[in-house]
């Protein structure tokens, strides 16, 4: 008779939907943690920690898990997760870059080579394919943060910074 037991159903999408929420919220715990290791924990100071709170919010994280997770990054006895990039090639030689963040350097050099061989791929030598890529960002302004702002303006405010692309999205 399997299937045919509401509490069951119930239990099973419940389980699903809690394991997915569960891994969200200990990868941005996980991001806060360096962020507030790097840029300290007061979000007025800290721009991308403030980034963070917000993306955080926007995944529906409790407050309490975001509070926690600065004050763990904050405290002597906290893991230390440190930012790592592995460089290889994959299968039929595409550039690959590996961003990670870690507790156990050894552990995650071991897993990342493992990947690498799996799928046909090896791992490379620091700096063999970051030449072939650009760090890029995306800057994203809402009218309300801007309602005095001219958008001739803000693209020749843009295109003097740097910015390789402007687009208006008009709604």
């Amino acid at each position: 008779m399997s299937g045919h037991s509401k509490w069951n159903n119930i239990k099973n999408k419940k389980e699903k939907t809690d394991a997915q929420k569960a891994k969200i919220f200990t990868k941005i715990g996980k991001e806060i943690q360096i962020c507030v290791r790097n840029g300290g924990g007061d979000p007025a100071v800290n721009g991308k920690l403030k980034d963070l709170i917000a993306k955080a919010k926007s995944l529906n994280v409790p407050n309490d898990n975001i509070d926690r997770a600065i004050k763990k990054a904050m405290g002597a006895d906290s893991v230390q997760y440190e930012e790592i990039t592995y460089e290889g090639y994959g299968p039929s030689g595409v550039a690959v870059i590996v961003e990670t963040a870690t507790d156990s350097r050894n552990r995650t050099a071991s897993d990342v080579r493992h990947y690498f061989d799996k799928y046909g791929g090896n791992l490379g030598a620091s700096g063999c394919v970051s030449y072939m890529f650009e760090d890029k960002g995306i800057i994203i302004l809402t009218r309300e943060d801007n309602e005095k702002a001219d958008e001739d303006a803000l693209m020749e405010t843009a295109l003097e910074a740097g910015a390789e692309d402007f687009a208006s999205d008009e709604d």
